[in-house]
């Protein structure tokens, strides 16, 4: 237990501390939550993944990682198949229950996330930390997965509630995140240092302050989305997302045979809530906008007790 309350006070609570500034300042303000999404898009998100790639060495360790990712999707998506076609959900509620289940926060929280549990004292040895620069690259492995499909499938999903499969395919198209990926592992191959650009800087500001943003818009989303207690499709999202999710990924893990702090940061990784942007692209889509926003507010607040769970259990499970 002392763990479990040692990480809930200085993991968790320090990120919905400001993803409770973001909701009051909503609260206050009733700020433009479209503006705020398309600056995510377009600038922070763009800018982060850019200088993560580009920094980041992926070498052949990580090829596991990559795999873990692609696969926990696939399953997850398949799952969410199955149980709508099972439960006989309308068309436009399936799609949106798959992208619930299927997409997890990995940036909003994940990445806050990550970064405060390896960087604990505990993970120190003779006055270095050998292990936050592996979690982190791990879990960047799954955001940058994350994004690829969630901006790709996820879009597609949504707008087949309201379009047709062109208009759905043609979506895809417009998002930038498919662009900056590709840009920046180009850049990796050119034998011209960016970072000394003068650019770099501008791109680095706006990757520092993603992580903030990205907490302050979630929690201005959820001071917009009302809470209704008797959707039991929201409660079943919720169950399959932040407890079922991570059994997935134990089974992943061990299949893979992946272990330590890669196995760690996965098991953490694969209980986040609910993707905010499944939320955003669902009001963008107009496909079950009020479900998507409620299971992303459930999820997020149920993950206060969740991960602070399961990061205490994934420390007992894969020792170092």
């Amino acid at each position: 237990m002392d763990i479990f309350f040692h990480i809930l006070i200085n993991n968790i609570i320090p990120i919905f501390f400001l993803i409770t500034i973001g909701y009051i300042l909503n609260k206050i303000f009733n700020l433009d939550m479209y503006t705020l999404s398309k600056l995510n898009f377009y600038v922070f998100v763009p800018a982060f993944l850019l200088v993560n790639i580009y920094t980041t060495d992926l070498d052949s360790r990580f090829l596991k990682v990559f795999i873990f990712g692609v696969l926990l999707v696939t399953l997850n998506y398949i799952l969410g198949i199955l149980i709508s076609l099972l439960l006989g959900y309308s068309n436009s509620l399936k799609n949106a229950f798959i992208n619930s289940i299927t997409f997890i926060n990995s940036g909003n929280i994940g990445i806050p996330l990550i970064t405060l549990i390896f960087s604990n004292e505990i993970f120190i040895v003779d006055g270095i930390n050998p292990y936050i620069d592996i979690a982190l690259t791990s879990h960047i492995i799954i955001y940058i997965t994350q994004n690829i499909f969630t901006n790709t499938l996820g879009f597609y999903n949504a707008s087949r509630g309201s379009a047709d499969w062109k208009n759905s395919l043609k979506s895809i198209f417009k998002i930038p995140v498919i662009y900056t990926i590709i840009l920046a592992i180009l850049l990796k191959f050119i034998p011209y240092d960016i970072t000394q650009n003068p650019l770099w800087t501008g791109i680095s500001y706006a990757k520092q302050g993603m992580i903030s943003f990205a907490l302050l818009v979630l929690g201005i989303q959820l001071s917009k989305t009302p809470i209704f207690f008797k959707n039991n499709v929201v409660y079943l999202s919720n169950f399959i997302r932040l407890l079922f999710g991570p059994i997935i990924a134990f089974i992943l893990i061990k299949a893979l045979d992946i272990n330590t702090i890669m196995a760690q940061t996965l098991m953490v990784s694969s209980s986040l809530p609910t993707a905010v942007n499944t939320a955003l692209i669902a009001v963008e889509h107009d496909n079950e906008p009020e479900f998507a926003s409620q299971v992303v507010m459930t999820s997020t607040i149920f993950s206060v007790i969740t991960l602070s769970f399961i990061v205490s259990l994934s420390r007992i499970i894969f020792p170092l």
